[in-house]
């Protein structure tokens, strides 16, 4: 896999046409399983692994790589599917999400390929796995399942989705009580850490799986309300999600005249300068990293004063 992730910049220019290329790879079987390229580092044969005591069972142990100390998760366990068999061909995908690197146990990784996000639909309803999945797709008439990676790390180490007690500020609690905000992402585990957040500050949420969803309900709103954000205060959306993507839903609301005005924060696992010039280029207010919930707060505070003072 030398070489599987070159030309980067190639593919950052993907990302605001609603596009984006997958990392395929399988978990021992037929199935294809698939991630976000923008969230691998690296892929790599499996090193020697360090066992960590008193690990999380689905930690088979730590690698050191480049300074960094990395646990090493097996994903098909993680996603309830038995124990990866350790092979020849068994790989490591070396990921950052939510600001934290943490390599992935594989088997073969098999390639790349570039989708449309209108290509990638919901996961199935159900039990199983369909519960660790974001999206799945088709690749050459293969099911492709995209995982729910924030998911698999929440259970591995849970995230406090609350705000401070001392980041609240309640006199603009009183005023904003009961408002509306839209969140919008594609992971069940991400939209209940914002909620959670964004409850504590006495908002009331409103939540979408994907952007083309999320459109929806701002259009369904937009035919009430001369300017919708007389409606919602706030639109909080992610970056990656099937359909349509954070990028392309906050060019969509900047072309309408009653939603053009909504104060629209980018929220995603994706960090870097990379996100910082996609919010200028298509139009978002702000951008967080995921997941810090008195930061969150703050912002969001920030931003209410700002519109309740303007």
């Amino acid at each position: 896999m030398s070489g599987v992730l070159s030309s980067v910049d190639a593919r950052t220019k993907l990302v605001g046409q609603n596009r984006l290329e997958l990392l395929m790879f399988n978990l021992g079987g037929r199935q294809a399983f698939a991630i976000n390229v923008f969230k691998v580092q690296e892929v790599m044969r499996l090193p020697r692994l360090t066992p960590l005591p008193a690990s999380h069972p689905v930690v088979k142990g730590v690698t050191h790589l480049r300074g960094h100390t990395l646990p090493v998760v097996d994903l098909k366990q993680a996603i309830g599917m038995g124990t990866l068999k350790i092979e020849e061909s068994s790989n490591i995908i070396v990921t950052e999400y939510n600001r934290t690197i943490q390599a992935f146990l594989v088997g073969n990784v098999e390639r790349i390929v570039n989708m449309n996000w209108e290509e990638i639909l919901p996961p199935p309803s159900g039990a199983g796995r369909s519960h660790y999945l974001t999206a799945i797709t088709r690749v050459e008439d293969r099911i492709t399942e995209i995982i729910d990676v924030e998911k698999i790390l929440a259970e591995i180490s849970p995230y406090n989705a609350h705000v401070s007690e001392e980041v609240i500020d309640t006199e603009l609690t009183h005023v904003i009580q009961g408002k509306h905000v839209l969140v919008v992402d594609d992971s069940s585990v991400a939209r209940n850490q914002v909620a959670g957040a964004l409850e504590d500050l006495g908002l009331h949420v409103v939540k979408a799986n994907n952007g083309l969803q999320g459109l929806q309900v701002l259009l369904n709103a937009a035919e009430k309300f001369e300017d919708v954000s007389q409606e919602f205060v706030l639109v909080i959306t992610d970056a990656e999600m099937p359909a349509m993507d954070g990028y392309k839903l906050t060019t969509e609301i900047r072309k309408h005249d009653r939603l053009k005005n909504l104060f629209v924060m980018l929220h995603t696992s994706l960090s870097g300068s990379f996100n910082e010039q996609m919010v200028k280029k298509v139009g978002c207010d702000d951008f967080l990293s995921k997941f810090q919930p008195d930061l969150l707060a703050e912002k969001v505070q920030a931003a209410l004063k700002q519109r309740l003072n303007g």
